[in-house]
């Protein structure tokens, strides 16, 4: 694991380094999770709906993607 240092803003904002926003494929309008684990703040990707297609075939109803759907459309809001 490489480490990439980073300065926090005012504001407690950081940049993502470009090399791995490239790498995990972090664009504009992506979504990810700052968790604490074991300690550490960890910066996880949040997988998007076209990063899920076909991931789930066949797994659930049409109206249980429908209310997913949904759901997510209100996170966005």
């Amino acid at each position: 694991m490489t480490a990439e240092e980073v300065v926090v803003t005012r504001k407690g904002q950081v940049t993502i380094p470009v090399k791995i926003r490239r790498k995990f494929k972090i664009e504009e309008n992506s979504k990810v999770a700052i968790v604490e684990e074991d300690g550490k703040i960890v910066i996880k990707k949040q997988p998007s709906i076209f990063d899920l297609a076909g991931s789930s075939a066949g797994k659930d109803s049409v109206e249980d993607l429908k209310r997913m759907l949904d759901e997510m459309r209100a996170e966005d809001a």
